[in-house]
């Protein structure tokens, strides 16, 4: 079997369903909303707050266009306040003017994945970082892309890899049980998921994913506990909706 194979029909309509499980309030669609792959997720602050930061900051790369430590913290709050194609833009820019800068590298495919351009994403991220000192982050974004092109076998060798790193990082345990998900192997997307809760039971999106493969599983009732946990009334009963939504469409696609 190719390594390039598709995601399983009863799976593949899990990559975008599952953003309106992701952060609270957060209409964003990133690949960072799926897996939490890629961090750099904004603060839940109100766009009022984020406006002078972007206009200082724009300020500043206008006047210093060339300076890679500017261009990464724009590029960044670019992404950050959902600007992806000026993103990709800036930093782009960037790199073509410091080709072997790994933050910029780093920053560049991040935004890429963002714009939905995965294969270009994981190449990029491959220069961001190198065998003899390898970044775990990276490697889990990597890994990351490589599911959402349907790779996930490959995708998880990067996970294992990072985990080597970091053994136990909640983040990256996430998003090597999503791509159990994406296999349809739930026993084991619920094993390494639930490895990922006990390590960090605050994660919104580590307690989604798990809500996911419980719901998916027929226990509705355990997955709306974590659906429902630590928000107020109405953003709980709008992610129990929507949980139950995504569960129901997942069984109109089994039973067609």
């Amino acid at each position: 079997m190719s390594k390039r194979s598709c995601l399983a029909p009863s799976a593949r309509f899990l990559l975008p369903a599952l953003l309106v499980l992701g952060l609270g309030g957060c209409q964003t669609t990133g690949l960072e909303d799926v897996t939490g792959a890629l961090g750099g997720k904004p603060e839940t602050a109100g766009k009022a707050d984020a406006r002078p930061d972007m206009d200082a900051l724009r300020e500043r790369y206008r006047a210093r266009p060339g300076d890679p430590s500017v261009a990464l913290a724009y590029g960044k709050a670019l992404r950050e306040t959902g600007q992806r194609a000026q993103a990709v833009a800036v930093l782009e820019q960037a790199v073509l003017g410091h080709p072997s800068n790994k933050a910029l590298l780093a920053g560049y495919g991040r935004a890429l994945a963002d714009s939905g351009n995965f294969q270009q994403a994981f190449d990029v991220l491959s220069r961001a970082h190198t065998p003899e000192d390898p970044d775990w982050r990276i490697l889990s974004a990597q890994g990351a892309a490589l599911d959402q092109l349907g790779r996930n076998e490959e995708a998880q060798q990067y996970y294992a890899a990072a985990l080597k790193i970091v053994p136990n990082e909640p983040t990256v345990l996430s998003n090597l049980g999503l791509s159990y998900v994406l296999q349809n192997n739930l026993p084991k997307a619920e094993q390494v998921l639930g490895r990922a809760y006990q390590r960090n039971q605050n994660d919104p999106r580590v307690r989604a994913n798990l809500a996911l493969v419980l719901g998916l599983q027929g226990r509705e009732a355990e997955a709306e506990i974590l659906v429902k946990a630590d928000l107020p009334p109405d953003q709980a009963a709008a992610k129990v909706t929507a949980l139950r939504q995504l569960l129901a469409k997942k069984q109109q696609r089994a039973d067609n």
